[in-house]
């Protein structure tokens, strides 16, 4: 059987490097979201913790490593997230830190990179962009460049979610399911090697905006799949070129890759406000999205979703929750 690039017991092992205020996050059952989903809900909640995302799991094991082996600086392209992160995990251990970001992200996510102390260095463009050039930095300055997903330690960070759902499957009811975010890919096979190999009956179910499809349009095709652009609200899942060593352990480790509307999306970022009183980025409301679009798959069981991140800028979160309720067949932009 073909094995993906992670490693169990490194995984295990990445607990002792990442500070402890990034683990043991809540997992807990839901129940006001159930009258309107239809099924058992328990939320395992990524954003309790300084940088308010998961990608802090991922740089804690990237920043012990640097400091242990000396080196003094790092850049990596983010969306925001993994920039605040990083900036955060360095910050203790004395690292420079650059981060590459496109002019439009979101502008929360760029001011708090900024406050955690890293070089901030904006680019025309979206996400692959900015991952040029980070890529270009690194070589001319010789300092390592992090690439998200690509980086075994973003993704065996990531993977200590999955061991800690694993400690909790005895929950009543068992969750069967666990929606993951799809982005990069680094929460989805992280997440996934651990369930794959310490809970093989509960089914991976990754969840992509249509907006930005490259990575499920890659799942199902068994080959990589490009787009020219995005075009979705969940700017920390906008990505167009999959990376193919990523897709080789999401193949191995995803059951299914389903795409959601942006109505959806803005649907579910609702219903964590109002029923779980949650303020959540875009992107932590994909699971939620998944259970509306398909009620009748999921009627009946109990599904963990992965509440991702809440690094949102305030103004656009309060028109998008505070909007008439939108239909499916609503435009995008038009509607938003």
């Amino acid at each position: 059987m073909r094995q993906t690039r992670l490693d169990t017991a490194r995984i295990r092992a990445a607990r002792r490097a990442i500070d402890p205020v990034f683990l043991d996050t809540p997992l807990y059952r839901c129940e006001a979201l159930e009258p309107e989903l239809g099924c058992a809900v328990s939320i395992k909640l990524e954003t309790a913790n300084p940088v308010r995302s998961f990608k802090g799991r991922g740089t804690e094991l990237v920043a012990s490593r640097l400091a242990e082996d000396g080196a003094r600086a790092v850049v990596c392209a983010s969306a925001g997230n993994l920039g605040q992160a990083l900036a955060w995990s360095a910050h203790g251990r004395g690292l420079d830190v650059t981060v590459v970001a496109s002019r439009f992200a979101t502008e929360a996510k760029l001011d708090r990179v900024r406050a955690l102390g890293a070089r901030l260095e904006l680019v025309d463009g979206d996400h692959e962009t900015a991952r040029e050039r980070a890529a270009a930095i690194a070589r001319h300055d010789g300092v390592r460049l992090l690439e998200d997903s690509l980086d075994l330690e973003t993704c065996e960070g990531a993977a200590t979610i999955g061991l800690e759902l694993v400690d909790r499957l005895a929950t009543v009811p068992p969750y069967d399911a666990v929606l993951v975010a799809l982005g990069g890919g680094a929460l989805a096979t992280g997440v996934g090697h651990v369930l794959k190999a310490l809970a093989p009956g509960v089914e991976v179910i990754c969840v992509q905006p249509q907006g930005a499809p490259a990575l499920t349009l890659s799942w199902r095709a068994r080959h990589v799949v490009t787009t020219d652009a995005t075009d979705t609200i969940a700017d920390g899942v906008a990505g167009r070129f999959p990376i193919p060593a990523v897709l080789d352990d999401l193949l191995l480790v995803a059951d299914d890759a389903v795409l959601v509307r942006e109505p959806s999306i803005v649907a579910g970022m609702r219903l964590l406000l109002h029923h779980a009183g949650l303020v959540v980025e875009p992107s932590a409301a994909l699971g939620i999205a998944a259970i509306m679009e398909d009620r009748a798959r999921f009627a009946g069981r109990h599904v963990v979703t992965i509440v991702c991140g809440s690094n949102v800028d305030m103004g656009s979160y309060h028109r998008w929750v505070g909007a008439t309720p939108l239909t499916p067949d609503q435009g995008v932009r038009g509607e938003l």
